[in-house]
């Protein structure tokens, strides 16, 4: 890992991103967020250690003054004795004064940290980057003849175009919201109906999760799926959610995973998406609190990602974790200990979609991936670094990392669903039902749920 120290930090050192091979790693417990958080926790001990001594020193001066007296005593017992004292109080003081210090270098450093993540944050909105970005993005244009993630993400972000202000303008204008719900783009109820069960052989790492997306698209447009898994005897079970499949008219028909299901993905949070993953989890049986897992591909990704920040989502099921490749989240902030794992291809434009780099926390980590992009038969529509197989090739050099961030997820992962095996798959068609006929009364009863004062 790369250090580095803020220039008011003393000797206080953070490591960097992680690099291994082809891949960097963000976030996690190896990430600058968790090490800031952990030396906030030191300097808040610190610094109640310190206020111990300093009451400590308050008594021995006490003793001190009251031994005064006693000075012109035999040596022996009077001096030695007021010395000794004395030069308790001034090491008690030295280590109280060094322990403030090193508490004051932690809070400076964590000062610095924040300022250096704003700039960076209005840099970007302002299309500004470094001269080793540029040089990465032009490399990766020449190779994959596509733009890639951070280019995505500059563009996005310097146009004001991030999707959680351009969620936050439409719920500002109810005009719009009413616009989208009449033209079928959101709003529209997604059927949901069981269409077979069987026995798989499930892989529980992330490469055989994402396999299961593999699986779904090949079975046709518009299915998900619901894996029961056996933990040791808990009942587990892995929603697995597919990427955009384009629809011939450019999207808004039945299938909720066209085109315009990005958009309900993005600005409207999956609001019907969630209300089907509930319907298909309740379908295959799983119990009220059960724990889930979520997996998603491209837009399905985001899906996933919403579900972890849905509080009626949360309340009917304990959504554990969340893997998504190729998806902008970065927006969507999942509930307290949801963890969750994001793959990104460098040579991949779409996870930079939404403007902003993944937050980086203790359960979020994010893997940028730099190996050579493939493409299977029928992928690499919009760039061979989206490909399934791409984001599959980094799966496994996730599962061979050493990293404490990928070690640690991971692990958070088979704590979930453990080794795999024989396991329970119900597919699910959905079916987004026709656009409501435009009523007045009940778009005023939208506008109140969402809490617009008027039109």
């Amino acid at each position: 890992m790369a250090e580095a120290a803020p220039s008011g930090a003393g000797s206080i050192r953070l490591s960097g991103p992680a690099e291994e091979g082809p891949i960097t790693i963000r976030g996690g417990v190896g990430g600058i967020t968790f090490q800031l958080e952990e030396l906030m926790g030191g300097a808040q001990k610190l610094d109640d250690l310190a206020g111990s001594l300093a009451e400590l020193e308050v008594e021995v001066r006490r003793i001190w003054e009251d031994l005064i007296p006693f000075q012109n005593l035999p040596r022996w017992s009077g001096t030695v004795a007021l010395n000794a004292v004395g030069e308790s109080e001034r090491r008690i003081q030295a280590v109280r004064t060094e322990l403030q210090r090193l508490s004051s270098d932690v809070r400076a450093c964590k000062h610095e940290y924040e300022v250096a993540e704003w700039l960076a944050g209005a840099e970007r909105s302002v299309g500004m980057v470094s001269p080793g970005e540029i040089y990465g993005s032009l490399a990766n244009f020449a190779t994959n003849r596509a733009a890639d993630d951070k280019t995505a993400e500059t563009i996005v972000g310097m146009l004001g175009l991030e999707a959680a202000d351009v969620k936050r303008r439409a719920e500002n204008h109810p005009r719009i919201w009413d616009a989208l719900e009449q033209d079928g783009a959101v709003g529209r109820e997604v059927a949901v109906q069981q269409e077979e069960t069987f026995q798989v052989e499930l892989d529980a790492s992330p490469v055989g999760l994402l396999e299961r997306i593999r699986q779904i698209d090949a079975r046709g447009a518009g299915f998900i799926e619901v894996i029961e898994v056996n933990n040791g005897g808990e009942r587990t079970y892995v929603v697995v959610v597919p990427g955009t499949q384009p629809a011939h008219a450019g999207g808004g028909g039945d299938n909720p995973f066209d085109e315009v299901g990005i958009l309900e993905a993005m600005v409207y949070s999956s609001e019907d998406m969630n209300v089907a993953a509930l319907r298909a989890l309740q379908a295959a049986g799983a119990e009220h609190g059960a724990p889930v897992v979520a997996v998603g591909y491209s837009q399905g990704g985001i899906h996933a990602m919403n579900m972890a920040a849905d509080p009626r989502f949360l309340r009917d099921y304990d959504l554990r974790y969340v893997l998504t490749a190729g998806s902008p989240v970065a927006g969507i902030i999942p509930a307290a200990g949801v963890q969750s794992l994001h793959l990104e291809h460098r040579g991949d434009w779409v996870p930079g979609a939404d403007g902003a780099p993944n937050p980086d926390t203790r359960d979020r980590v994010t893997v940028s991936l730099g190996q050579a992009p493939r493409a299977a038969e029928g992928e690499g529509g919009i760039g061979p670094g989206h490909t399934l197989s791409t984001y599959q090739d980094g799966a496994r050099l996730v599962a061979a990392s050493t990293d404490p961030s990928l070690v640690g997820s991971t692990a958070a992962l088979g704590a979930v669903l453990g080794a795999g095996g024989t396991a329970t798959a119900t597919r699910f068609s959905l079916t987004r039902t026709k656009a409501p006929a435009r009523d007045l009364h009940a778009a005023d009863a939208r506008r109140q749920e969402r809490g617009y004062a008027g039109r």
